[in-house]
């Protein structure tokens, strides 16, 4: 995997950059400023979102099934050892849900570069809101929400809280222009030129989502890597969830 390809996952996870830095240019090599600042999301605001006990996030697909990023997993098979927190934004709240996986299936193919999901069947039913997918590429461009427990700042640390933030559509031209392995098919870029507003370690698997024609949130994107957070001209890196919505779809019921 080159330089380019920087997975937003963490052993050490961690939240939504939002946030007012330097404008100065980084090279490939350099951390940029620090970041600060930061949007908490009110209790309830986003249910469908779920946190990961190996520092990923997720969104609920179904309330027994999760969509996450296919680098989040190890493969495909029986998998009991993933703890899924939903229904909070505190992850240390007494009300938080958690549940066990039973199950893991890794998106066919999948080798480090494009077909980045996953699922992720739990143990039990969560009763909360689903997070529907994107079947067609009509809302893959405006504006987008991200949410995660992710750093806060590249290199930083998990988040105890949920954040968010917004992000615009990036022209696969565009995108490509600061990445040149980008697989323009499957995946789509978001993110402000000059930086400061991105997903970052530990946000990895979460969703990037926005309002469809009924007002409703509808799933556009999963995080899936970017060289390193929220640098200028260095957009965040999503799998283009209508280019796989027939795939995940079919995955899930077969689950």
């Amino acid at each position: 995997m080159n330089l380019l390809r920087t997975l937003k996952r963490t052993v050490a996870a961690g939240a939504v950059l939002l946030a007012a830095v330097s404008l100065q240019p980084t090279s490939a090599f350099a951390a940029p400023p620090p970041v600060v600042g930061g949007v908490r999301a009110a209790q309830g605001e986003f249910p469908f979102m779920v946190r990961l006990s190996m520092g990923c996030g997720g969104s609920l697909l179904t309330q027994q099934i999760v969509l996450t990023a296919a680098h989040c997993v190890s493969g495909s098979g029986n998998n009991t050892s993933i703890t899924a927190t939903a229904g909070v934004v505190d992850l240390q709240s007494p009300s938080a849900i958690r549940v066990r996986s039973t199950k893991v299936l890794q998106a066919p193919g999948y080798n480090g570069t494009g077909k980045d999901w996953a699922l992720i069947k739990l143990a039990q039913p969560i009763n909360l809101p689903t997070l529907k997918i994107a079947n067609t590429t009509a809302f893959d461009s405006g504006t987008f929400t991200v949410a995660g427990w992710g750093a806060a700042r590249e290199g930083g640390a998990q988040q105890r809280y949920l954040l968010k933030a917004t992000v615009p559509f990036v022209s696969d031209a565009s995108c490509r222009s600061s990445y040149p392995s980008l697989v323009a098919a499957e995946e789509i870029c978001a993110g402000l030129p000059q930086g400061g507003v991105d997903t970052c370690q530990g946000d990895s698997g979460g969703p990037m989502f926005r309002r469809d024609n009924a007002g409703a949130w509808i799933q556009v994107g999963i995080v899936s890597w970017g060289e390193g957070c929220a640098r200028p001209n260095l957009p965040g890196v999503y799998t283009q969830v209508s280019h796989f919505a027939a795939q995940i779809t079919s995955a899930a019921a077969g689950l």
